[in-house]
């Protein structure tokens, strides 16, 4: 059986300096084409990164047999406009977070895939992929029932013409980092937010660049800060009944590098070392596999919109300064 066929569409930085490599190093998996909308700026990427193919449109791209599956990196308010066509075209594929602009849209997206049921859909949040997540699965009843969960997820973003400080484009602090927040503790509660209260601030940019958040559980709370205008730096803390797990790297740690959980007991720390690993890689891999065994995916759309439903309920909290029930 040949390898996954894939098509990436657009040069975004995402794709040139994480996803691609880890596809071209995956098991399953081979990037034969790229796609921009300046066909010079496909074959510089491809000759760059050693890609056979270049096309000079998203449209062409689409249109090619020898594609099997679809990378969306492309700004937030097109990811669901172009995976819809690339759905109609016939290919697979996996679309960088967040899956679209709001609830509304995840959830026509839900529902035109199900006309597809031979496609596979999925939201690329590599953070799930890497095996300090399954460690941390692993030692959650050592802790006792999470009854907290916190985390920071900020960087400093400087430029105002970024797409990440475009808010027609779907920018701003919450949609481009916040979401891992939101996703970070319903993949660790198992369950959905069942009321959430959000503040933001803008500071002179038309999007929010930084968006605290609390959100309550039917177990317990979580909370997260993420910033568009502080220094980069990351950190998660889930604290049980009877112990603590720290994650110093929790959502986009150096790919094939060692890192480190701190687990807390009754007062004494220890440090467990994680091997290293390429979440990306690992999201590749378990995708394709997902294409061919014509098995589910790792995570679904539905999880897409229950994290992008959260995502607007705090949007809503922020607008009105009240808390707001899912």
């Amino acid at each position: 059986m040949h390898k996954v066929r894939w098509g990436v569409l657009s040069t975004a930085k995402i794709a040139r300096n994480h996803v691609i490599p880890a596809i071209q190093t995956s098991q399953f998996g081979e990037v034969t084409t790229i796609a921009s909308r300046r066909l010079d700026n496909a074959q510089a990427c491809a000759k760059q990164l050693n890609i056979a193919h270049a096309a000079g449109s998203y449209e062409a791209l689409l249109a090619d047999p020898h594609i099997d599956a679809i990378y969306n990196p492309l700004p937030n308010h097109l990811h669901v406009p172009w995976t819809l066509r690339a759905l109609q075209a016939g290919k697979h594929v996996l679309i960088e977070k967040p899956v679209g602009l709001n609830q509304s849209e995840a959830q026509d997206l839900l529902e035109a895939s199900q006309q597809y049921p031979q496609l596979k859909v999925m939201e690329a949040f590599m953070y799930r992929f890497h095996p300090q997540w399954e460690k941390v699965k692993a030692l959650l009843p050592s802790i006792g029932p999470v009854r907290n969960i916190q985390c920071q997820f900020s960087y400093n973003n400087r430029d105002t013409d970024n797409i990440r400080n475009q808010a027609d484009m779907g920018g701003g602090a919450l949609m481009d980092i916040g979401c891992y927040g939101i996703s970070l503790a319903r993949f660790i509660f198992d369950s959905e937010p069942v009321r959430v209260m959000g503040h933001q601030q803008f500071m002179g940019h038309e999007v929010d660049t930084i968006t605290n958040a609390l959100m309550e559980f039917e177990g317990g709370c979580a909370s997260f800060s993420c910033s568009t205008k502080t220094e980069a730096g990351q950190w998660a803390l889930i604290s049980g009944e009877q112990g603590s797990i720290k994650l110093l790297i929790p959502f986009n740690p150096i790919a094939d590098m060692p890192v480190q959980i701190i687990l807390r007991q009754q007062g004494e720390e220890q440090s467990i070392d994680i091997t290293p690993a390429n979440h990306y890689r690992s999201m590749a891999d378990q995708f394709c596999q997902a294409i061919i065994n014509n098995s589910p995916v790792p995570t679904p759309l539905s999880d897409a919109l229950a994290n992008m439903k959260a995502l607007d309920a705090l949007v809503s909290s922020a607008q009105t300064n009240l808390w707001i029930e899912l």
